[in-house]
């Protein structure tokens, strides 16, 4: 698939502080103004960013014209709880939602009471669609031609992403066993895969290639994130449990400027989407930090975004990476 066929979203995270929350409006104008299919909003466990997560997702709906998608984990909520979270995003206007079920806390067992009642990301699929089709049961649909009153019922419907996992979910003991779980998300009623980081082009191309192969009909977007420092490598590493890239490491760590360091991330993820995009990924989706300029730069690079002007400075942090 070529590059000009393809989309490209991106994923921001409520902002942690006062000074971050004053410099997320500029970040988010600039991103939609490269035209993503998508801005998702991350939400935290347990409910913990629920107030700035909706904040965020409010900004986008009411102040550009991209799409919001919101993060929804069930972990350690009740059914109602979950139910009223899911009812107060659609009132909102949210009609992208990303259901994962989440990390369970570190004292609970595997299978303890302390998981909540809905156990896997597929439960909060059927119940996303569930509670729209309460909300929504069905709308007036004016047909050209037709008396004014005469109406064809149809639902509104969502598109639901789901997390996959190209190098395995860290409780998963097999490939197989990841894309029968997107499988079950599939019949479930999700729509799209947005794929956890990874650093290597056929980590997803080989997952992406036995998903199909397996019967998931949905697209799956490899998420990529520009690595451009140390310290966001090792954050990018704990959060998604992949093992070391010793190249891009060694990079990072020997090159002595932070401008020669923005430009060593930028390059590898732009020749990372440029393989996956060559290998037929649909589009990507790319992990922001809270910052545009990386990002748009990356989109430069392989044909999707226009030509930034932000691209030509060093970024400026949202907050510390």
């Amino acid at each position: 698939m070529s590059s000009t066929a393809a989309r490209f979203s991106f994923e921001l995270y409520p902002p942690r502080s006062e000074r971050a929350a004053a410099a997320l409006p500029a970040t988010i104008d600039r991103l939609a103004a490269a035209g993503p299919d998508f801005i998702s909003v991350t939400y935290g466990a347990n409910g913990s960013s629920r107030g700035s997560s909706l904040d965020v997702l409010r900004y986008i709906l009411d102040h550009t014209d991209v799409s919001p998608m919101a993060h929804l984990t069930c972990v350690g909520s009740s059914h109602e709880e979950t139910n009223r979270l899911i009812r107060e995003f659609l009132d909102a206007g949210i009609r992208r939602f990303l259901a994962v079920r989440g990390d369970p806390p570190a004292d609970v067992e595997p299978g303890g009471d302390g998981l909540g009642d809905i156990r896997s990301s597929a439960e909060l699929v059927q119940l996303i669609h569930r509670v729209q089709a309460e909300r929504v049961p069905y709308g007036e649909l004016p047909v050209p031609g037709l008396p004014a009153r005469t109406v064809l019922e149809h639902r509104e419907h969502v598109q639901i992403a789901v997390a996959a996992f190209p190098n395995g979910h860290p409780s998963s003991h097999s490939v197989s066993q990841d894309i029968d779980a997107l499988l079950a998300k599939q019949a479930a009623g999700a729509n799209l895969g947005i794929t956890q980081l990874f650093f290597h082009a056929e980590d997803y191309l080989h997952f992406a290639q036995r998903a199909k192969e397996a019967g998931v009909r949905f697209p799956i977007l490899p998420g990529i994130m520009p690595v451009t420092s140390p310290a966001r490598l090792k954050r990018m590493l704990e959060l998604s449990g992949e093992d070391l890239p010793s190249d891009l490491a060694i990079q990072l760590e020997v090159e002595p400027t932070d401008e020669g360091r923005h430009e060593i991330g930028i390059a590898w993820a732009a020749g990372l989407a440029q393989r996956l995009l060559d290998g037929g990924a649909p589009g990507i989706h790319l992990y922001t930090f809270n910052q545009h300029a990386a990002v748009l730069s990356v989109l430069e690079r392989v044909g999707l975004g226009p030509v930034a002007s932000a691209t030509s400075t060093l970024p400026t942090e949202s907050e510390p990476a």
